[in-house]
This record gives structure tokens, sequence and C-alpha cells, in this order.
């Protein structure tokens, strides 16, 4: 339930989401001034092969937005604490690269998407043609075979052309990570980043069970798709298939969490950028969520989005009102998070809008609207 009744309008919009088949179901978290003023759950956690509420206890599949929970964290600390350099050629780290535009990018190119690596590629396809059989071979292999892929995939896009959204670019970031602290990604996260970050509540669904120290006794997960690659409906493991080649653990997918958790790790964030009390360096949190401009016409920062329109274009996911000193993140899978420094206003949506299928975008209009609905109920 809300936990404000001004909240009203915010209600009446989720339950049209429901009700249009937007997700099957959702959770709301909105914080206005560090407080928090909705709180909910909408529809079902899932319909197959039985129906089940959702609550605001629900876990859900976060997508890329590990991203910036884990990744972007983890490599902003490396960087305050001089172990990192953003503009470093990523030739240092991974001399295994073939391609020599991409051994001249940097750090900065990854974090911006703007390193010319495609967005995706069917990477699972090729290790393991079937899914039914993926924890038939050896992880170490698998993961080994992602990241040498990627060393020879060719680029898109001249290095710094423009901003191209790229799985994996950051597949590769958190083999650089790993390669600097010396510490698989999973520990490393949990050791490290979480504990710096005032983070808790997160883990990866590893092939050995969650990672970090999380029980799972009572609780429930929002279920995905209907997988023909694991022939299952996947509920409890991750759902992008590279990520789950890569035994479910990565710095571009696979962090499971309630809403409020997203909310607890963000919240540095906002922080740091207003200047008040952080773990995260204010400089390098200003930093990593400006718009750079490496690439023309990009609205991605370091690891970050922010509020992108263009004449004629579809709205930002952030919607009308949210200024352009914004940041925030969207999940495949049905996630966003979107932080407003100057209102002091963060909105956490997790669905799972790829509950039973994929092939379901109707969130990209809704996105923008709730974001409208949320800024004109709580701040206006």
């Amino acid at each position: 339930m809300a936990v404000s009744g001004m909240a009203e309008p915010i209600a009446d919009k989720m339950q049209e989401g429901v009700k249009q088949g937007v997700f099957p179901g959702a959770v709301l978290l909105v914080e206005h001034k560090g407080r928090t003023v909705h709180h909910a759950a909408y529809g079902h956690a899932c319909l197959i092969p039985n129906p089940e509420p959702a609550s605001t206890d629900t876990i859900y599949d976060l997508a890329s937005l590990t991203k910036p929970i884990a990744a972007v964290p983890a490599t902003a600390f490396l960087v305050a604490d001089g172990r990192l350099g953003l503009d470093v050629p990523l030739e240092q780290f991974v001399p295994e690269l073939t391609q020599d535009a991409l051994r001249q990018a940097t750090i900065r190119h990854l974090l911006n998407h703007s390193s010319g690596l495609p967005a995706w590629r069917p990477l699972y396809e090729q290790i393991i043609p079937d899914g039914t059989r993926l924890r038939e071979s050896r992880l170490a292999e698998r993961r080994a075979a992602i990241y040498d892929a990627i060393h020879r995939e060719p680029l898109t896009e001249p290095v710094g052309g423009r901003c191209l959204y790229s799985d994996l670019g950051f597949i590769l970031l958190g083999e650089i990570v790993e390669r600097i602290v010396k510490q698989e990604w999973a520990a490393f996260i949990h050791g490290a980043v979480f504990p710096r970050l005032g983070a808790s509540d997160l883990f990866y669904m590893s092939e050995s069970g969650p990672t970090g120290e999380v029980s799972l006794a009572g609780r429930r997960f929002a279920a995905t798709e209907q997988d023909d690659w694991r022939g299952r409906i996947i509920r409890g493991e991750v759902h992008d298939e590279n990520t789950a080649v890569m035994g479910g653990v990565s710095a571009h997918a696979g962090l499971f969490g309630t809403a409020m958790a997203v909310a607890r790790a963000v919240t540095p964030w906002l922080a740091a950028v207003r200047g008040e009390a952080s773990p995260i360096p204010t400089p390098w949190a200003k930093e990593f969520v400006r718009k750079q401009s490496i690439a023309p016409n990009g609205s991605w920062a370091l690891g970050w989005d922010t509020p992108s329109t263009s004449p004629g274009g579809p709205p930002s996911s952030s919607g009308s009102y949210f200024s352009p000193a914004s940041f925030g993140h969207l999940g495949y899978a049905g996630t966003s998070v979107w932080i407003e420094p100057e209102r002091e206003l963060i909105v956490v949506l997790l669905t799972n809008r790829v509950h039973p299928t994929r092939k379901n975008d109707k969130i990209r209009a809704f996105r923008p609207a709730i974001h409208d609905v949320i800024f004109q109920t709580v701040v206006k």
C-alpha cells in the first residue's frame, strides 16, 4: 500500500499500467527530500503457472540497473582512490584486445558507451547452444569464452563517434576491474563496494546460490520470461542469457533486489551530487553524472544517463519535468531509477514487463507518463 495519502494519482496510473498490460506487476518507490512518499506494489509477481500478487518485498531481476548500482560505484571508488584512471588506454589492462582502435579507447569511453563496441551480441548461443545443458560445462571456461569473444569483437562505430549503449562494453569494464583488484567480481562488490556504499539486500543469483550474506527464506522473486533457450519460465535466476553463461554474475546485469534496496544504493549519489556527506567524493560524483562531450548529441554521462529529448523524438524516460541535472538508468526487464538532485527526488520503478515474453514494449510510453504524474503529484 502507498505510504502517503497524496499518492492517489500515482496509484491510479500504476493500476492503469497493470490493466493495460504494460507489466504484470510492479513496485514503485518515491522519495522526496529524504522522506518516502510512496512505496506500493501493484499486480502480480508471477502469472504462470499460477498468479501470485506482488508485494513491496518482491525481489526483482534488476537487469541493467546492475551497471549504476554495482559497476559505476566500483569504478568511481577505484578512480577516487587513485587505482584507476578514466583516460588510460584499455590496452594497458587488456593487451589481448585485437581491435587497434579499441586498444586506444579508455575507461571513460566504456562508461560513456562511446567505445564503438556493439550494444549486444548473442554470445551465449556460440558458447552454449543448448541452455538446458548450461551447467554441464565449466563456469571458468564459459566466463573466459565471453571475455575472449569481446576481445575479438569488431567495432560498429569509431571510438568516440557516437554513444551506442553497450552491454559488451560493461562486461569488458568488469573484466578490467577484476584484473585491477585481483578478485572475482561478486567478491569485490560485496567485500569492498557495497559496504562502502552502505548498500545491502542486493545480490547476484550465482550458480551456487545468492552472493553476499542474504537470506531468501520465505521471499519471492518476480518471474521474467518463458525462455526458449533454457526451456522454462525464468524465476530466481538471471534473465539475461549472456550473464547466465557467466554464472549469473557480471558488471552489466545480474543483480537482484527490492525497490527499497535500490533506493538505499543510489541515495549516496544524490547526497554527493548535492555536496552532502557521502562515501562518494562530491567532485567524482559530479563527474560521473555529468553529460560528457565525447560523442556528439549523446545523453550519457559515465555509467549514468541524463534526460534526453530531440525535436520530434520520443520523450525522455524520466518524463517532461526532470531537470537536465537529473541522472538515471533503465533495465531491460522493466526496471528503472531516476534521481532529480535539485528537487531531492528519487524514483525507483521495478517491473517484470518481460513476463511471460519480452515482446511487450508498452513500458516505453508508460515510463515518461508515470514520472510526469509523480513529479506533478509530489513536487509541484
